[in-house]
């Protein structure tokens, strides 16, 4: 063991296979203080989906339309943790275009419930039943989960906020309203690695 960057302490191996107990001990502290950082990082993604005017193919970028599909959710009566879902459910694409709707779910699984990580998972392929003219059979990608117990709220999510949220005159409230509850969310004790794994393995 040695100090690292900032006095901090570093582990002893070099291939993982070799660590010690205090290598484990120093390694989870580390995690501890970056889980803290949550909430920032989420943010910063969020920030990030800013275009500059006439960048984007879209009548508002993508930052103002998380902006107004969480402001339509909070004033539809949606709890704490569905509006900041309903915030950050496109920093995905931050990441990558292709698969945002993924990589929002993963990164917001450890503080969300089984539904909210549903939705957010499901909701670009819900999203393709409202593309106007050109949702020919669009609808048919939803039948396979006509059943499934999280339909109904996915549905509802898209239909009344994601899909709607294209609207430069809409009365968006401001990413400061939203913040603390980013922060209340993102700040909740995580799920243990093991019962992310259960959960993985059993969808």
């Amino acid at each position: 063991m040695q100090d690292g960057v900032a006095g901090s302490k570093t582990v002893s191996f070099t291939r993982m296979d070799l660590g010690t107990r205090e290598d484990r001990d120093i390694i989870a502290t580390f995690h501890e203080s970056e889980l803290t950082l949550a909430a920032e990082h989420c943010l910063s993604l969020l920030k990030k989906l800013r275009s500059p005017p006439g960048r984007a193919p879209w009548r508002v970028d993508r930052f103002t339309h998380s902006l107004q599909t969480a402001t339509r959710a909070f004033r539809d009566g949606a709890d704490e943790e569905l509006t900041v879902v309903a915030l950050l459910h496109d920093i995905g694409d931050a990441v990558s275009l292709e698969n945002h709707a993924f990589v929002s779910a993963e990164i917001l699984r450890p503080y969300i419930s089984d539904r909210n990580y549903w939705l957010v998972r499901h909701h670009g392929l819900f999203q393709t039943r409202y593309y106007g003219k050109a949702a020919i059979h669009a609808e048919d990608r939803r039948a396979p989960f006509f059943d499934h117990p999280y339909f109904a709220a996915t549905e509802k999510f898209c239909r009344d906020w994601d899909q709607m949220s294209f609207d430069p005159d809409y009365d968006t409230l401001s990413l400061d309203f939203f913040e603390p509850f980013v922060r209340s969310v993102l700040a909740r004790p995580v799920y243990s690695e093991s019962a992310l794994f259960d959960s993985l393995h059993s969808e």
